[in-house]
């Protein structure tokens, strides 16, 4: 179990400043069914990554940042990359690949929707949200 410290800094880490992707947009072959993994479909992905922005607002320089580009080559390469059953999974690879490639990281959250179910009813999308930090051993 966790104690109440750590989590009080866990809470800490994503409070502040954080990179931010929206409503990006892949066509993957990720799920359960065999016609997900054969046909494909559109994936809907957000990404938030928490670290000290302070250093690139004083600078103006890149080097002092990560690229949006760069996370989102992460996503891209996870969505269109080998097929996952869960959206869990795909969640938790751009995830764990974001933290390991960039130290300055503390937190990153990732959602990934997809907008086409065989629901019963109207939805835009259904997905899932992780949360991850960096563990104290990174």
């Amino acid at each position: 179990m966790t104690s109440p410290s750590i989590v009080t800094d866990y809470k800490e880490l994503i409070k502040g400043d954080k990179l931010v992707l929206r409503g990006l947009k892949f066509h993957g072959y990720h799920g359960v069914k065999q016609e997900e993994r054969k046909l494909g479909q559109k994936f809907l992905i957000d990404v938030d990554a928490w670290m000290d922005l302070r250093a690139a607002g004083i600078s103006d320089h890149l080097a002092d940042t990560i690229s949006y580009t760069a996370i989102y080559a992460i996503v891209k390469e996870v969505v269109e990359g080998p097929s996952q059953n869960l959206l869990e999974s795909v969640a938790q690879l751009i995830a764990s690949r974001t933290l390991a490639k960039y130290p300055q990281v503390s937190a990153v959250r990732v959602q990934v929707g997809k907008p086409h179910v065989a629901v019963y009813g109207p939805v835009d999308y259904l997905g899932v949200e992780i949360l991850r930090y960096r563990s104290a051993d990174a």
